[in-house]
């Protein structure tokens, strides 16, 4: 299967499945010499990983990192970095109804179609537990960029969303409910929300943004490696994924150039940021901020009309342990794509130029 690398100079490639012995992956490309803050690693797994409250599946896995190459005494060797997380709380069997039948909008159809043959369980490749080898490379990475920081958050869940600018938020209040949104009055409609669907057994969808403060100007490769491009490529690499946008986005359609133009000050600064911190895909020192837009769950347990592998209509129930809402868990999965992102850009800026 192809696919499954991400990079050029910093490089991830995983591996596994979400009911196999454990899933893992290699970094390759990281500098050597760089210290490893281990408890930063473990931290951001944490913020990933199921069974951490009562609005994620109830999956429990303690997501401990075990790395196996490319560290010595805490510090990066500059060789490959191999990591395997292993799976410990599979229920299999929860997925035996679906061995020949195809959840509707799932992956189930298309890899069965494609190869031949499928893992039903879990989903096997095409389930988010891959994912949590992206927090690892990501939680690297962002080490690696030390002065840049990236605060990605709940914006909107359903049709309850943040009505403040980023910049009125307080980022540090994140982390203090579970849905991961720094707005504690809309936090508390949005977990009401989340709570109310599970409830009746079915799923809903939300956006993410990601604010990305303190990137050096330059960043992004022209023609076709812009950096939006890449953000962009990035997250909508993510499971659920549907939507991404940079900047004013699809607002800008609405506006005039007399209105979107970020006119300059002396210092190359600009006096508003609608193009969102990129211009001609390369990074102008503003702030980058973009939206990601995530689906309802496809496994609803709810019974939906369905065909099997023969083409036989049939009706199923959803059974196992899913996300009525992927979002919260999404956060860190979002930043660590971006880290992946500028570290692979800062690595590639450093050998553009004498």
């Amino acid at each position: 299967m192809a696919g499954n690398t991400f990079g050029t100079l910093f490089t991830l490639t995983t591996f596994g499945e979400s009911h196999g012995n454990a899933i893992g992956g290699i970094i390759d490309g990281c500098p050597a010499g760089l210290t490893l803050d281990f408890k930063a690693i473990s931290s951001d797994m944490s913020r990933r990983k199921p069974g951490q409250s009562t609005i994620t599946t109830q999956r429990k896995e303690d997501d401990e990192v075990k790395f196996l190459s490319g560290i010595f005494e805490g510090k990066t060797t500059g060789t490959p970095i191999g990591f395997v997380i292993e799976n410990s709380n599979q229920k299999s069997k929860d997925y035996s109804h679906i061995k020949d039948v195809y959840r509707p909008s799932h992956a189930d159809f298309t890899y069965d179609k494609k190869y031949g043959i499928r893992d039903h369980r879990g989903g096997g490749r095409s389930s988010a537990r891959e994912t949590a080898c992206r927090v690892v490379a990501g939680a690297i990475a962002k080490q690696l960029l030390k002065k840049i920081t990236i605060h990605a958050f709940v914006s909107s869940v359903g049709d309850i969303s943040i009505d403040k600018p980023y910049e009125e938020l307080d980022f540090s209040k994140t982390e203090n409910n579970i849905v991961r949104c720094p707005d504690e009055a809309v936090a508390e409609k949005m977990i009401s929300k989340i709570k109310e669907i599970k409830k009746s057994g079915d799923t809903i969808g939300g956006t993410i943004m990601c604010v990305l403060k303190n990137v050096p100007v330059g960043l992004g490769e022209p023609v076709f490696d812009k950096l939006h491009a890449q953000l962009g490529k990035a997250m909508l690499s993510i499971n659920a994924v549907k939507g991404f946008e940079f900047g004013s986005g699809f607002c800008a359609t609405r506006m005039k150039g007399s209105e979107h133009n970020d006119l300059f000050n002396e210092d190359g600064s600009t006096k508003s940021n609608l193009s969102g911190g990129i211009q001609g895909g390369i990074s102008n020192g503003m702030d980058i901020y973009f939206r990601v837009a995530f689906k309802p769950v496809a496994t609803l347990m709810q019974k939906q009309k369905t065909i099997d592998s023969k083409g036989k209509v049939v009706t199923m129930l959803g059974k196992g342990r899913h996300d009525p809402c992927v979002v919260p868990r999404a956060v860190p999965i979002v930043e660590a794509m971006a880290a992946l992102v500028l570290a692979d850009f800062w690595l590639l800026n450093k050998i553009s130029k004498l």
